[in-house]
Parts: C-alpha cells; structure tokens; sequence
C-alpha cells in the first residue's frame, strides 16, 4: 500500500473518530474501536520496514498521522507514539528473530505498547523492574505506570534492569504473570489506554531481549523520531482547538462596546484568533523542519553533526507545539464567550489534554539544550529525550 492509500485511508476514518470523540473523553470510554480501525487499515505498519514486508514509510507518514488524528482525537493519537517509537528501537538493536517475529505481528494488526516510567524511583530514568536469571530461566518482576496503550496493546515493551544494563523486554501482553490494570485517571489525555502493568515473576527467553543502552552509544535519530511524535500530538491538538474556538466563535454575542453585528467582527477577537493562527503555523513549520531534519540525518548516515541538529530542530518543534496546543486550548473560550464553558459543549477537553500530554518532557530542558547550542554549540546530550 502506497503513501497516498494510507492517507486515504486516514481520511475515511478521521470523521468517524471525530464524532464521538467528545463523549469518548467525557465518559472515559476508550477508543477499542477506533484503534482496531487504524490497525485494520495497516496505519500502524505504516513504518515497517519494506524488507520485512512494509510499507517502510519514514518519519514525516508517522508524524502526519499523528497528528491529524490529533486534531479530531488527542487521547487516541498518543496512543501510536510508543507503538512507532518501540518498532524503531527493535529496528535498530533487535535480533533479526525478534524483529521478524514483532515486525510480523504488526503487519497483521497487532499493537505495541511500552512499560516504561515507575511512580517510585528519583527520576523517570532510575527502574525497580528487573530481569534476572534464575535456576527456571530468566524473570521478568516489577511494576510500570503511566504505559501508554498498554490496555488496548497486544505487545509489550517493557525497559528493566538486567545482569549488565537496562534492556527491553518484547513479551505478549497476555503472557502469564503479567496484569495490566485499566487505573489511569488524570484531567486530560483520559483514553490514553494508560494504566499501570505488574510483572509476576514473568517468565522470559533471551531471544525477547535487547540492549536498550546500544540505543545511546552514539548519537542516532532515536530520541528525535520519539519526540517528535509527541511534538505531532502538540501541534494536532493546536489545531483541532483553533477549529473548535473557530466554530463557537460564530455563535458567540460580541460584546457591547465593539459596535458590530457579530462576535468574529470584534477586532479584539480577532486579534485574538491572529495570535493562536501565528502560533499553530509556527508549531506546523517547525514540525515540518524537524522531520526534514530527521530525514536528512538519516540519509546522511546519522553523522555527529547532523543528529545535532536533528535533535535541536525536533525540541524547537515540541516547545512550539506545546506552547501552542495550551494557547489555543485557552483562547477557544475566549472566542465562544460565556457559552464556551458550558459542560455539554466539553470544550475544556483541548486545554485539559493539552496541559496533560505537555507534562511528558519538560519544555524547560528544551529550551536549555537550544540555548547551550546558541551560545557555545555544546550538541544535545544522547539519551533518548531529545
């Protein structure tokens, strides 16, 4: 299936997500259906390599479905970042066994989601899960949260420590021990199909084991290809929230003292609405710019330099997509007035998912890293993030 087949397949299916979208977020239901349909689709191989089978389409496909299904859905669109993110680690550092064995799987609908974050430890780096070897074998104990799609998954990717670093571990998501608890329960982001996974003693063979430290032996486009997912989610939602102020804007009553017949002649209204359009367009062209930065890094061998500023052009997109996506999830009040707020409309669910998903990483360390590189080009540190 070509590029543009996908695209038209995704845009089959974006009205259909879109219609229940709002009740999905208000009743806490979670998108089973809507998710099966991109699978079915084969959306979620989209980046599958061609040698095992796929469409081996790169980034920018990924990112542009991201965030389309972003702008009608935000909950469901996180849902493939770790998908996307964890096949391309297995691309990279997988055994050819596991990589066919996974990549195989996807290409007939399956899902992948990571177990990666602990409530427990100093930082989201620091992991109590481990993987050990015993008199039975290797086994798999511990508890992971906040694992995105993990309720709705087929696979886990699971990050624990093991005899000589961390590794990640591919194991079905019905394998024994494992419990998968539906628990995540957070203002925004709330069909995420996040919750929290416990590993029982779970048994592993060595061939569903990588090296996830391999991943951070020399720069690579790895942390740039997984943030700028998170940065399409950003940028989406921006969007989808500009089109919801847009909307209730034309049923707004202007205010008195504009002396016009309709709230969208307000200048100050629209003033308004320039700001947020100068700040998604912002937010689209730095995508945009990262994922030909992205692109060029890998079609110039992930050289040093180039994944610097690969790395670089993704924090300036994620920080530019943040600020936007809680712009413009504050500003659509603004547009539609009193009426705005009333509970029904649920338009508090693009602020609400914008300031939730935008928590992940902090745009504060983004904005360091540019300005380490503005003033000295000290490059990005390797470790996943950025």
């Amino acid at each position: 299936m070509t590029s543009t087949l996908h695209d038209a397949a995704l845009l089959d299916l974006l009205p259909g997500i879109a219609d229940a979208a709002s009740h999905r977020d208000r009743d806490r239901v979670l998108p089973r259906a809507e998710l099966d349909a991109l699978s079915k689709a084969g959306l979620l191989a989209i980046t599958v390599p061609a040698e095992h089978g796929g469409p081996g389409l790169g980034i920018g496909s990924a990112v542009a479905l991201t965030a389309s299904v972003a702008a009608v859905d935000p909950s469901l669109a996180q849902i493939p970042q770790s998908h996307f993110t964890f096949l391309d680690a297995l691309r990279r550092v997988g055994s050819p066994a596991l990589t066919g064995r996974v990549f195989n799987r996807v290409l007939a609908g399956d899902r992948l989601a990571n177990a990666q974050s602990e409530r427990g430890g100093a930082t989201v780096l620091d992991d109590s899960t481990t993987l050990l070897p015993t008199e039975e074998g290797l086994r798999l104990t511990g508890t992971k949260f906040y694992c995105t799609g993990a309720v709705l998954a087929d696979l886990l990717a699971v990050r624990a420590v093991g005899p000589t670093g961390r590794v990640l571990v591919y194991l079905p998501v019905d394998a024994p021990g494992v419990t998968v608890r539906d628990d995540w329960d957070a203002v925004g982001q709330r069909t995420t199909a996040s919750g929290t996974v416990e590993f029982d003693d779970v048994a592993v063979t060595a061939d569903q084991v990588v090296d996830f430290d391999a991943l951070f032996t020399a720069p690579s486009t790895y942390g740039a290809r997984a943030q700028i997912l998170h940065a399409a989610v950003d940028a989406g939602l921006a969007a989808g929230a500009l089109a919801a102020g847009r909307e209730t804007a034309q049923h707004a009553r202007p205010w008195f003292e504009a002396g016009v017949r309709r709230a969208v002649e307000d200048p100050l209204l629209v003033a308004a609405a320039g700001e947020v359009e100068l700040s998604v367009r912002s937010a689209k062209s730095l995508l945009d710019t990262a994922v030909r930065a992205i692109e060029t890094a890998e079609a110039g061998g992930e050289t040093p330099e180039l994944v610097a500023e690969a790395s670089l052009a993704t924090a300036a997109a994620k920080v530019a997509a943040g600020r936007a996506a809680r712009q413009a999830g504050e500003v659509l009040f603004d547009l539609g007035g009193t009426r705005a707020a009333a509970a029904p409309a649920n338009l508090s669910r693009y602020w609400r998912d914008a300031r939730t998903h935008t928590l992940h990483d902090p745009e504060r360390w983004k904005v360091v890293h540019l300005g380490r590189w503005a003033l000295t080009k000290t490059p990005p540190p390797v470790h996943g993030n950025i």
